[in-house]
């Protein structure tokens, strides 16, 4: 039993870290804060943009729109939010066609109960697949 426990101790110590942590594959990219401006990259396909603003306070909280540019459209586009500073699950977002090459989204983002400050983080997919081809970690800071 005592082995076990060791065992379990040096597993957990080991491991712990990775199986805690939220950022998933993006730990090397740099964090791009949507709300402080706009985020935009430029792939061999041409540019990329991403924009996120408040727009209002409603029933379940502060609503907002997600805008993406793309110089390629996507077959089944969307956003994908997860918690940064805690992971609180996994919430797709579809992204509506406005134009040829223009997305939209309006979300509300899910209450932290522990806290008023929550960290989301936006990853873009096709389908079920995320987008390896995006250099940054898109995140948002979301109050009550």
């Amino acid at each position: 039993m005592i082995v076990g426990l060791v065992v379990g101790a040096i597993v957990l110590t080991l491991f712990g870290s990775r199986l805690l942590d939220t950022t998933g594959d993006t730990a090397d990219h740099p964090e791009c804060d949507l709300l402080a401006g706009a985020c935009s990259w430029t792939t061999q396909d041409g540019e990329w943009r991403v924009r996120l603003q408040e727009v209002e306070e409603g029933a379940q909280g502060m609503e907002y729109v997600l805008q993406v540019s793309v110089p390629k459209a996507p077959d089944r586009f969307l956003a994908v939010l997860k918690g940064q500073s805690m992971y609180m699950g996994e919430y797709p977002v579809p992204l509506v066609r406005e134009a040829p090459l223009e997305y939209q989204a309006r979300f509300t983002a899910p209450f932290c109960t522990t806290g008023a400050d929550m960290i989301w983080r936006i990853d873009l997919q096709d389908g079920q697949e995320r987008l390896e081809n995006v250099p940054w970690t898109l995140v948002f800071k979301a109050q009550k």
